[in-house]
């Protein structure tokens, strides 16, 4: 790599999903479709969250912030998507670039410590349930909330820096959003600093919420195990049965996507992955916490129901 020749990059040129002009349409159609779903399943969640008493838990307060921090990574990434997918200039300035990759990373990695503060909540609330409310509060849920956004911002501000570090041979990423894979392919050199942060630093701060919420679920099972009323083993497996399945969703293709060599990277199929964590999984989300939870669906129906009122009374004024 260090025969490429070097150039001064003041823009990045984004080659999106595909370069077939015939399916960018069709891309398109699809694309925004799933990003109003996405957005407006978050929001409905947001909503019930904030405006239902029966919902004033620090467990909704959780969901209603990982809802947002939803809405903020597909906004981030997709919209610009949807612009370029039917532009024949799909530029990108290099400092919108790097502001991209420092709100994406950051907003990313939130997601990934709400996800262990609700593991620790659901841990709380099947292994110590008397002392719940003592246990678990808004006050301690605002801590770990702004504690982890300045842990996560800190550490998206590193791996930016050293990404404007990078001497960039070429200006092409494959992809459709300024991410560190595709950067990190582009550098005239191996970054070996970068990889080695990814793998060190990296594993540590994404990585440490991950290790909690597997104890938390240890300690959870073993509880359960231990449960001789069938109606309590079903409520605990209905508590934690949505979390799961956005855990592994999410760290699944977070592995796929991270933990490995940049020589081993595949450009083009990391874009599919790509496209299920900005978007397919947040579109999910929503459906997966409300479907199998009688009190989100409980709530989003007085909701409706109290708009349908709300409309009807000013039909009738």
């Amino acid at each position: 790599m260090a025969t490429k020749n070097k150039t001064e990059v003041t823009e990045f040129v984004l080659l999106g999903l595909s370069s077939r002009p015939e399916i960018q349409p069709v891309i398109f159609g699809v694309v925004l479709i799933m990003y109003l779903m996405a957005v407006l399943g978050n929001t409905l969640l947001i909503l019930v969250a904030c405006s239902d008493p029966r919902l004033q838990t620090p467990m909704y307060f959780l969901l209603s912030q990982l809802s947002l921090i939803d809405i903020s990574l597909t906004t981030i990434t997709i919209p610009q998507m949807l612009v370029h997918t039917l532009s024949v200039n799909r530029s990108i300035s290099y400092n919108r670039c790097m502001t991209q990759l420092f709100f994406f990373m950051a907003v990313g990695s939130m997601e990934v410590y709400l996800l262990g503060a609700m593991a620790y909540d659901r841990y709380v609330a099947i292994c110590d349930p008397l002392r719940y409310s003592a246990i678990v509060s808004y006050s301690l849920c605002l801590q770990i909330t702004l504690t982890s956004w300045m842990v996560v911002s800190l550490n998206s501000l590193l791996y930016s820096v050293l990404v404007t570090r990078l001497t960039f041979c070429g200006n092409k990423v494959t992809h459709f959003f300024c991410d560190i894979t595709p950067l990190l392919k582009l550098s005239c050199t191996r970054p070996v600093l970068n990889e080695m942060l990814i793998f060190t630093e990296g594993v540590a701060v994404v990585g440490s919420p991950f290790f909690f919420i597997w104890g938390s679920y240890v300690r959870i099972g073993i509880a359960m195990a231990h449960m001789h009323s069938f109606a309590a083993l079903k409520k605990a497996l209905s508590t934690c049965s949505s979390h799961i399945l956005v855990v592994l969703l999410l760290f699944g293709t977070l592995a796929r996507m991270y933990l490995k060599p940049s020589s081993s990277y595949d450009l083009g199929q990391d874009r599919q992955v790509a496209i299920f964590y900005t978007l397919i999984s947040p579109m999910l989300n929503p459906l997966i916490y409300s479907l199998r939870n009688q009190d989100v669906k409980g709530a989003l129906w007085r909701l409706f129901r109290k708009l349908h009122t709300s409309d009807w009374l000013s039909d009738k004024e």
